[in-house]
């Protein structure tokens, strides 16, 4: 979503990288720079003035300029401005003392609401509760019908009474539901309308106060740019809501939105969507998403991927095999399937400080690993297990079942060699550890080797 916005802002402050010294009116270029970036990425004009003024007194104020690095000084500033626009810390649900949790969305029609409960249900599973979906969109029998395939899809249980009956009673029906199966957190789906009405709002209002839910969380679509902080600002003044989902902050929007509502409503974002697959949530954190807006990568949250995606009894039986130099291309097959699990290859790489810069608008071709799998799936199981029996008519019996061509068969075996000889190098110790992938970091191999020096 902030691909243009972090261009803009990375040239900007790429300037200021390759001067020695700052002035005052070096930072007031900046400062021109960064304020029409924002204006252009669609952020509320007053919190874009805020902002600017903000970064331009700390960096003159503060002794910056006459102080050693004063542009990394300024950057510094800027990303800590940037992830106070955002909110300080990461906000988390309030749980009930006394299961079940009750979380109320609202939102407009469109918004990715529906989607978004199923989605926030998926992370809570995950998380070890035990999530129940209430539907109360009466007013669309499709809705009910989509809560129940998405909540099929991530395992929940759906509790609804068609369209006959009040969204208040089946609200409060849903909750009683919920806590008899011994659930213990309870999503209740409202319905939205195509612009804010009294009828919504009257509605939001009567169920918030027949269930009482100790969490109401608005679902904003971050590709409507303005229009989703000035829906977010006509709901605060009546649903009192304390949580915001930014969905679709994966599309090509320009990010006003995600940079706006936490400024101009008090509001923190609590969970951004950022893709349609119903596991591609997380919880929003401020200081890593500026981060990705300045192109210094987001590690942490790399991190959580691989270590929420991959399967430790896989991975420790890998690592295994790896420590008597056995890697098949079954286990290659394996270990693409894992990184399929984590994500898109180029969002993982932008999380990589430095790497989103040097990749600047380059588009890696996510689908080489399908073909890699075609190929190792037209194997016979005795091939994947030495591919070194696979001579030039077997290449060809493969590269017609894969619709590939012995070119890329060739290819893809070389590198499998590759591939071999470097795991061999992570389960040795010998490169760096990155948690949660099999064969990787220190082992009892390697400590016993340093005892021994």
């Amino acid at each position: 979503m902030f691909a243009t916005l972090s261009d803009r802002l990375a040239a900007t402050l790429g300037d200021l990288r390759s001067r020695g010294r700052l002035t005052e009116e070096d930072v007031a270029r900046a400062m021109r720079e960064i304020r029409l970036a924002l204006l252009e990425a669609d952020v509320n004009f007053k919190v874009v003035k805020t902002f600017v003024d903000t970064v331009r007194g700390r960096a003159v104020g503060e002794g910056v300029l006459t102080g050693l690095n004063a542009p990394q000084q300024v950057i510094k500033i800027v990303n800590e401005e940037l992830t106070a626009l955002m909110g300080t810390g990461s906000a988390k649900l309030t749980f009930a003392s006394q299961p079940p949790t009750v979380i109320l969305m609202a939102g407009l029609q469109g918004s990715g609401k529906t989607t978004t409960a199923a989605k926030l249900a998926a992370l809570l599973m995950k998380q070890g509760k035990k999530p129940a979906l209430v539907a109360c969109d009466v007013y669309r029998p499709a809705a009910i019908d989509q809560l129940k395939t998405v909540g099929a899809q991530v395992g929940v249980p759906v509790f609804e009474r068609g369209t006959a009956e009040d969204p208040v009673d089946i609200a409060q029906w849903g909750v009683r539901q919920a806590r008899s199966q011994g659930r213990d957190v309870v999503i209740v789906d409202t319905a939205g309308r195509l612009h804010v009405d009294e009828d919504l709002m009257g509605e939001l209002v009567r169920i918030r106060d027949a269930i009482s839910p100790q969490n109401v969380l608005l679902v904003l679509d971050s590709m409507t740019g303005q229009d989703a902080v000035n829906v977010a600002e006509t709901f605060r003044e009546r649903v009192a809501f304390d949580g915001i989902v930014l969905t679709k902050l994966d599309g090509d929007a320009r990010g006003g939105a995600a940079l706006s509502v936490r400024a101009v409503t008090g509001i923190p974002v609590k969970y951004a969507s950022v893709g349609e697959k119903l596991d591609q949530i997380e919880e929003f954190h401020p200081d890593r998403m500026a981060s990705r807006i300045l192109g210094m990568g987001d590690v942490l949250s790399l991190i959580e991927r691989i270590e929420e995606s991959v399967d430790k009894e896989q991975a420790a039986e890998l690592e295994q095999r790896l420590r008597t130099n056995d890697f098949t291309l079954e286990d290659m097959l394996q270990q693409l399937r894992m990184l399929k699990k984590i994500g898109s290859i180029t969002s993982m790489l932008k999380m990589i400080p430095g790497l989103s810069r040097q990749m600047n608008n380059a588009v890696v071709d996510e689908r080489a690993l399908d073909r890699v799998e075609a190929i190792i799936l037209s194997m016979t199981p005795a091939e994947r297990l030495r591919p070194d029996i696979l001579n030039g008519t077997r290449r060809a019996r493969i590269a017609r079942g894969s619709g590939t061509s012995v070119q890329q068969i060739n290819a893809l075996l070389v590198q499998h060699k590759q591939m071999k000889k470097m795991t061999r190098s992570m389960v040795t110790g010998s490169m760096p550890r990155i948690p949660g992938m099999p064969g990787l970091g220190s082992t009892g191999a390697s400590k016993k080797r340093k005892k021994k020096r």
